[in-house]
């Protein structure tokens, strides 16, 4: 390493009192055009927003079916586990704040190879605010007829598609303190609805002894709460709580605000999941549980539940919320994106017009631009277009992992100053590397024998990258210090395949589940030995 990039504390310039570095002046100029403008809410608004889709109107229903009351230990667990995620990535905002940073930590600690895999995901996974603008649509066509032919967008679908893509952009183009506002005022609709949903069930359709009734606590045995984590939909309803780390380089004192944004962001999102499970359970009519929880099924649980209690009111607000919530994940999502593109911009994957960020507002406008374009294409009806869209993602799964990879060699590097915000992370860390992994692998292999494939194809990008750069350090060196990643996605494949996430179940649950965590373990201190061995410097100190 050559300069000021001795170590990775050199690497970030969020701070506008330190001069231009001589490595990295481009860099550093556009970085400091970044607004510290968020406070705690506005991150909170961003964090929890961007957890709260339209997944609540049914994740309580799938989460009984599978685990019946006990499925309320699931929501439990599955906060404990994101817990551990975030803490990881919470000290590492802390420590290191910068625009896009989850993207930049992998690169900084794992090398080029491993930046750009990680990168390359991130790219894929604006396929997930496509999907969300897709689930719009979709709720949409209850009011719109027309909007949907089939499963796919119609003509006139599609128009109103890229209109919408293109409001939310315009609605990113100006300050980020005007988008922080907008979007608390959607957080607010987000928290409201559902505690009038849960109170309002409640009032309407009480039956006691729910918990013990039909089976009792644990119908399905406790097992089926470990099942519902995947299953069930529970942790993904409860993903999307790193929203506030991708803006750390735009947050007024990051060590304090980034880690109470998440936490709270996390909790929030949380509690309402709670009272929605406990309101479902409830008010089921008895007539419906016959066939006990695994029996109880509904289009629109929610929905036809206010109706079954003559609370209309309540069902045409919940439609109307079934387009505001994936809008304002949207929303954040278009922002996110443009975070994590002007990252790979900083980075190299992407050419480095796209990191140039507006002097006046703040915000990068080519890179918001060029994401505005890969979701229209995104949107296009292609033939099983839309499957590879849904998939992707899950693709910023692999962020977490990256993560806590990242934690650890920063801790073990010499002179490392990490924020000390959370004590334990010698072992938080693997365990987080470990709770990751198994996120990925629960996707099942039906999504996994699509998205790992393609993410692995970053190795080309990379390889094309090294030689257009001209960069001369030893390729053999640069694999090495990057292979664990790529053994790393390529089991993970393999496990899938033979394990019961809809796969070949040639590897019994919880056995499969068992393996990935072992070898998980296994290639986290693999690939923080890799790291603080052998560290390349990061892209841009290229000359």
């Amino acid at each position: 390493m050559t300069g000021t990039h001795s170590s990775p504390e050199g690497s970030h310039v969020s701070d506008r009192s330190l001069p231009v570095e001589p490595g990295t002046p481009e860099v550093a100029v556009q970085e400091r055009r970044l607004r510290r403008d968020l406070g705690f809410w506005g991150l909170t608004g961003i964090g929890f927003s961007n957890i709260v889709g339209s997944g609540w109107l049914f994740a309580a229903m799938y989460a009984a079916q599978t685990a019946g009351p006990a499925s309320l230990l699931t929501w439990i667990g599955a906060g404990v586990l994101c817990g551990l995620v975030a803490l990881v990535m919470i000290e590492l905002g802390a420590s290191r704040p910068e625009g896009g940073g989850t993207v930049r930590w992998p690169l900084y600690a794992s090398g080029r190879l491993v930046g750009t895999l990680v990168g390359w995901s991130v790219l894929l996974s604006v396929g997930g605010t496509a999907a969300e603008i897709s689930a719009i649509m979709q709720y949409a066509n209850h009011y719109l007829p027309g909007l949907y032919t089939g499963h796919t967008l119609s003509a006139s679908g599609l128009g109103v598609a890229v209109a919408l893509s293109t409001l939310l952009t315009a609605l990113n183009w100006f300050a980020v303190r005007t988008f922080a506002r907008l979007n608390n005022l959607v957080s607010v609709f987000k928290v409201v609805m559902p505690v009038v949903t849960v109170l309002a069930l409640l009032a309407s359709g009480w039956h006691s002894g729910r918990l013990t009734d039909h089976g009792g606590f644990a119908p399905y045995g406790y097992a089926a709460c470990l099942s519902a984590l995947a299953g069930g939909g529970v942790v993904y309803s409860v993903n999307g709580f790193q929203a506030p780390l991708d803006f750390s380089g735009e947050a007024r004192d990051p060590r304090r605000t980034i880690p109470a944004s998440v936490l709270t962001g996390i909790g929030l999102a949380l509690l309402m999941y709670l009272g929605l499970q406990l309101a479902f359970l409830f008010a089921v009519p008895e007539d419906l549980l016959g066939g006990g929880w695994k029996g109880v099924s509904f289009e629109s649980p929610f929905g036809q539940l206010a109706l079954i209690f003559n609370l209309h009111w309540l069902s045409t607000l919940l439609y109307a919320d079934a387009v505001v919530s994936p809008g304002g994940s949207a929303y954040v999502g278009v922002a996110i994106d443009a975070r994590h593109t002007y990252a790979l911009a900083k980075n190299g994957t992407l050419p480095r017009a796209l990191m140039k960020v507006d002097g006046r507002s703040g915000i990068p406008h080519r890179a918001l631009a060029l994401n505005l374009a890969v979701i229209v294409v995104f949107l296009l009806p292609f033939g099983g277009w839309q499957r590879i869209v849904s998939i992707m993602g899950d693709m910023y799964l692999l962020i977490y992992a990256a993560s806590a990879v990242a934690a650890a060699v920063f801790r073990r590097q010499p002179g490392a100053r990490m924020a000390g915000w959370v004590p334990g992370l010698r072992w938080i860390a693997p365990v987080s590397f470990v709770v990751s992994s198994e996120f990925v692998y629960w996707s099942g292999w039906h999504d996994l024998r699509l998205a790992l494939p393609l993410v692995l194809a970053g190795l080309l990008i990379f390889l094309v990258m090294r030689r257009a750069g001209g960069q001369d350090g030893p390729l053999l060196a640069e694999l090495r210090t990057g292979a664990w990643l790529v053994v790393y996605l390529a089991v993970l494949t393999l496990f899938s395949w033979l394990g019961t996430f809809k796969g070949s179940g040639r590897l019994p649950a919880p056995y499969d589940s068992l393996t990935v965590a072992l070898f998980a373990l296994g290639v986290f201190f693999w690939a923080v030995r890799s790291g603080v061995r052998q560290l390349p410097p990061p892209l841009d100190t290229q000359a």
